[in-house]
């Protein structure tokens, strides 16, 4: 069956060769080989990738998404193993024009078996190993074909045919048992274990399959003798050489010494050392994997320094143990691993590898493999401080019933107890937020799974980076940033999604810097004080928020009748040091729980007084980077807002008072705070949500609608002031948003009155 793929598709020329599934990595290299033989191949897929872009730029005609037209033409057809009848445009297409159709492996033992084949095998550990193979016999001038299930930066791509040499290196896929049509000239067998029991019924039939490969296999298998079951399959057949630990091994790795990500160690054949290799790549597994090439290269005869040299300069495929980001503050590492045996011993490495605490995303693979191997998935952890376990990523495969990221939540558990810490965070787009909230200096950030969890790294090495870089700009010594801030917990309504970088400058010159610094690289910032007039949206705030705290901004300095304050400083705070200076005017304050730099912004106000009335000057950062005062005769004054500071960041400001005695000033202090106890709850708010309109107070509006005590989830229309949504606990701000609606609804239907909202609505919607 293996030769007649390539019959077939000589036999068709000039007709094309159609992939169906060309995007995932085993097709894409399909595709390349094919390419490189001087096919003419097309394919179809559901999205473009980065891969596909690239064999498009090498020939490839590509169609997405799938349709029947796309096979039209074609002469022959393969299609990846995740396709089946009934489920495919193209493929059914292809069956009803009766275009010859191969699997993928069918493929790939054709092209195999032009070379002489050598295939990596084993349920764990195949794609470092048959990359590591290539780029050995590459740099011993070899010249060999290879195809990797993965991105190999050092092979330039994942798969490629190699018209000058004679070896082909390719990995082997064992999950539907078609390592039966392989013939390779060597075979290197990494492990065996209970794997795939969707597709095989147990290890008697995966050891079947291992056998059959190993018995076609002509010259020699490198076996792993340390895997017991790869020793069990291996050992008693003819052709066999192992590799393992111990000097009685065919060829041993022995006086491992370890330094950060490289360990370096003894060659041993027959007891005799052939020399020291350096493996730059971190884990006792992978010096096990660069035995077996040490082992396979030796016996292809290449010099043992040539190996020692490749070896060293090895630095592994994509998605196998990749450092994304490593810097004191945090390193985040993104591993394939999805079985529990491989799980494990990437903890291991990791553990080595760690400063800090290990913590670890976790996306199982397949609903098949969560069911039947949930005991060992709760076992494999034991190395982790931490694991955030997303949704299972299905690959194709139907749901079962009661078997979720919670199946591996409960086994974790149940196996490590209070000791370890498991999260339940179902949604892939929202575990960062938690996960980035969490994390603390020197931590080790690991994702791991086969299936698309690696875009939780990528996401948080990136703002990683943009943090420490803001860090920098900050320049202000114990002064971090801190990553996905809830901003529940800087805002008087105690709710609102994450802030992505939260700063606390204390200086003039680290506000400016930070500012400078985030208009010169195009990312979104936002100043806030107190948050008391705020209400943000559950998907929280994009880029830099900025929170002037402590230090310069919170400073208050009494000259005379004036008092110049920070836009850090309370309200309540500057109304105190104006009764000790003996200053009257600002008792109106006393009750309002916002700060300075919030009150300038929205002209707050109380008892008749708005802040501008006893404005003297503020001192503003400009849209240029200049620090500038303006006078009340400069700044244009409206209702709750002062429009030039949406442009201009407050610093300081100077106000006015009037010589008075204390008793006037805490007579006038006291009523304020009477008709404050008297009107206004006391309970999480953002003060009145809306404006008055012309004709009536809101908050007596809502009392006349019957209104009060209205609420959505948590969040409830006050009974003291009608004006004041408070929360109950636990509400959310898309709780408030839609009781905002409903009010404004039933304002406009029974009175015919548009509520303009008083309170500043900011941040992201949810959009999941």
């Amino acid at each position: 069956m293996t030769q007649d793929f390539l019959q077939t598709a000589e036999a068709a020329r000039p007709r094309r060769v159609h992939l169906i599934g060309v995007a995932g990595s085993g097709m894409s290299g399909i595709a390349s080989l094919l390419l490189d033989l001087g096919f003419t191949v097309s394919g179809s897929d559901r999205s473009t990738t980065i891969e596909t872009e690239r064999l498009q730029a090498a020939g490839l005609e590509f169609f997405c998404p799938h349709t029947a037209e796309s096979i039209a033409d074609a002469g022959v057809i393969v299609y990846s193993s995740a396709v089946k009848p009934g489920r495919n445009v193209a493929f059914d297409a292809a069956l009803a024009a009766g275009i010859p159709v191969f699997r993928r492996a069918e493929a790939l033992a054709a092209l195999l078996s032009r070379k002489q084949g050598i295939v990596v095998a084993g349920m764990h550990g195949k794609t470092t190993t048959s990359a590591m193979a290539a780029h050995v016999l590459r740099q011993a001038g070899l010249h060999p074909s290879h195809y990797v299930g993965a991105e190999i930066p050092l092979l330039g791509c994942n798969a490629h045919w190699d018209h000058d040499g004679t070896h082909f290196v390719a990995e082997g896929d064992e999950s539907d048992g078609t390592l039966v049509l392989y013939h390779p000239q060597h075979t290197i067998l990494l492990n065996v274990e209970e794997e795939h029991l969707d597709h095989y019924r147990d290890i008697h039939e995966i050891n079947a399959v291992y056998g059959q490969l190993l018995d076609q296999t002509a010259a020699a298998t490198f076996y792993c003798a340390a895997d017991p079951g790869a020793q069990a399959v291996a050992a008693a057949r003819p052709r066999t050489i192992g590799y393992g630990w111990e000097t009685s091994d065919d060829y041993a790795a022995r006086d491992l010494e370890t330094t950060g990500q490289s360990t370096a160690f003894t060659v041993l054949h027959h007891a005799t050392p052939l020399g020291r290799l350096t493996l730059n790549i971190p884990g006792r597994h992978n010096v096990l994997n660069a035995l077996a090439v040490a082992a396979l290269a030796t016996e292809l005869g290449v010099p043992f320094e040539r190996i020692a040299a490749a070896l060293a300069s090895f630095r592994g495929a994509r998605r196998r143990f990749e450092v994304k980001r490593r810097t004191p503050a945090a390193t985040v590492v993104d591993d394939y691993g999805h079985h529990p045996t491989e799980i494990a011993a990437t903890l291991q490495t990791a553990r080595q590898f760690a400063q800090g605490r290990v913590i670890c995303v976790f996306q199982p693979h397949r609903y098949s493999r969560t069911h039947l191997l949930r005991r060992e998935f709760g076992q494999a952890f034991s190395q982790a401080d931490a694991v955030f376990v997303l949704d299972i990523y299905p690959a194709g495969e139907l749901p079962l019933p009661g078997i979720s990221g919670e199946t591996i939540v409960d086994a974790i558990q149940a196996h490590e107890g209070p000791r370890l810490k498991v999260f339940s965070t179902p949604d892939r787009a929202t575990v960062h937020l938690a996960l980035g909230n969490f994390l603390k200096p020197g931590d080790l950030i690991l994702t791991l799974g086969a299936g698309n969890v690696h875009e939780v790294g990528t996401r948080l090495a990136a703002d990683l980076q943009t943090a420490e870089e803001l860090e920098k700009a900050l320049a202000e010594p114990g002064t971090t940033v801190s990553l996905y801030e809830p901003m529940g917990r800087h805002t008087t309504l105690k709710l609102g999604g994450p802030a992505q970088f939260w700063l606390q400058p204390s200086t003039f010159d680290g506000l400016a810097r930070v500012i400078h610094h985030c208009r010169e690289h195009g990312l979104p910032f936002r100043v806030i004080g107190r948050g008391s007039n705020l209400l943000v949206r559950d998907g929280g705030l994009k880029g830099a928020v900025i929170h002037p705290d402590g230090g310069d901004f919170d400073a208050i300095e009494v000259c005379g009748d004036t008092i110049r304050a920070g836009v850090a400083v309370k309200f309540k705070r500057l109304a105190a040091a104006a009764r000790t200076a003996g200053l009257a005017g600002f008792e109106w304050m006393e009750g309002i729980p916002g700060s300075v730099g919030g009150g300038l912004r929205m002209n707050a106000g109380a008892m008749g007084t708005e802040t501008f009335d006893q404005l003297l000057s503020v001192t503003l950062l400009d849209g240029q980077g200049r620090w500038v005062q303006r006078t009340p005769a400069e700044l244009e004054r409206r209702y709750r807002s002062l429009p030039e500071l949406a442009d201009h960041i407050a610093a300081s400001a100077v106000f006015q008072g009037r010589p008075a005695p204390l008793e006037e000033i805490d007579a006038t202090m006291a009523a304020s705070l009477e008709k404050r106890r008297r009107s206004q709850p006391i309970a999480a708010s953002a003060g009145c949500i809306f404006k008055n309109p012309p004709s009536i107070p809101a908050g007596r509006l809502l009392d006349d609608l019957g209104l009060k005590n209205l609420r959505v989830g948590a969040a409830r229309v006050s009974e003291v002031h009608g004006n004041f949504i408070v929360n109950d606990g636990g509400a959310t701000a898309s709780d408030v948003l839609e009781l905002i609606r409903l009010i404004r609804a039933c304002a406009q239907t029974e009175r015919g009155l548009a509520l303009e909202t008083e309170v500043q609505i900011v941040g992201e919607d949810l959009l999941f």
